[in-house]
């Protein structure tokens, strides 16, 4: 990935210091045989200092390397990093350049080193809205950053779309960013950044916050993988398909009760049978679904009563003609068209 060794850059860098503030630096950023971080109190006991004794030094040593002579000499390497980071978007989470160079937490310690003193990088913190992250181009930051604020403001908490339709939602909001950077492996990187927009473990994206994006039960599993599906499924199947798609153990009998409890998502179509709301199912039995049709539609025949019900029910024609034989509830006029009674 990268032309040089970042271990040996720094350890040429290190030279300019003394030992003691060497290895305070070192312990610092992890750049040691274990590459383990030390806090400030754990440094500061062991040389018998204070820890805004340790901070001192290691502001002074960080300082004394970027006035240094070796750290000119090394210049390629800091101009590397920052092409690669110009060419993953500009404005990149500090996890994903750092995995994207390598796994080992040793030398990801060693380039966050070289990130830090160098002078052509600016951290940009975790907030409320996004994640640790890096930039070398501060006005093309500043339009990706409000560009991934106003799609937050596009999505309901129960949206959810495909990756396809996201990457399409959120170029029309980088006003002003130049389409070389409108590659989707960009705006994937891009959308990563954010803590309030999220993806699922199926691929679709949605507020970070909704049970859609962060599934937290069975219910919510439930309901992605019906709506994956597309069309009602009997509740057996809705378990196995939790425990494939998702990884997770889901039992028959929890799955089914899951399902009969969240009336606000779920309508149980037939025996069995699960369908979503959403869809345009309405809750209650045979003769509740005929009378919901009769009273928005009016007078119907038996043939169009059949096939309005049988898109909301998968039961047996013979089921519908059944209930409309209750007098109590329905009447038949002289044309035949069923009423409310």
């Amino acid at each position: 990935m990268l032309s040089f060794k970042p271990r040996q850059v720094n350890k040429s860098l290190l030279l300019v210091l003394s030992e003691r503030n060497r290895d305070i630096v070192m312990g610092r950023f992890g750049l040691g045989d274990d590459a383990q971080k030390k806090t400030l109190e754990s440094i500061g006991g062991r040389y018998g200092i204070t820890r805004e004794r340790v901070r001192q030094i290691e502001n002074f040593s960080l300082a004394s390397i970027c006035k240094s002579s070796v750290y000119e000499k090394n210049k390629n390497a800091f101009l590397e990093l920052k092409d690669l980071l110009l060419s993953l978007g500009a404005l990149v989470s500090e996890e994903h350049f750092l995995n994207y160079i390598s796994k080992d937490e040793a030398i990801q310690n060693h380039v966050q080193f070289l990130l830090i003193i160098g002078d052509q990088f600016n951290k940009r913190k975790e907030d409320d809205c996004f994640r640790h992250r890096w930039v070398v181009d501060e006005e093309l930051s500043d339009k990706v950053h409000k560009a991934l604020l106003g799609l937050h403001g596009k999505l309901s908490h129960n949206d959810l779309v495909a990756q396809s339709e996201i990457f399409s939602l959120f170029s029309r909001e980088l006003v002003g960013v130049p389409d070389s950077y409108k590659k989707e492996e960009i705006l994937e990187q891009w959308l990563n950044l954010s803590k309030v927009v999220g993806k699922n473990m199926l691929g679709e994206w949605g507020l970070a916050s909704s049970p859609n994006v962060k599934a937290r039960g069975v219910r919510d599993y439930a309901y992605l993988v019906i709506r994956k599906h597309g069309s009602p499924l009997h509740f057996t199947e809705i378990a196995k398909l939790i425990t494939k798609l998702f990884e997770r153990q889901a039992h028959v009998a929890t799955c089914h009760n899951e399902l009969i409890k969240d009336k606000d998502r779920f309508v149980l179509v037939g025996r069995g049978l699960y369908g979503l709301k959403e869809w345009g199912y309405s809750d209650g039995i045979v003769r509740d679904v005929i009378m919901s049709i009769l009273k928005s539609e009016g007078p119907l025949t038996r043939d169009e009563l059949v096939e309005k019900v049988l898109r909301e029910r998968h039961v047996k024609e013979n089921t519908v003609i059944v209930n409309l034989r209750s007098d109590k509830h329905f009447k038949r006029d002289e044309n035949g068209r069923y009423n409310l009674a």
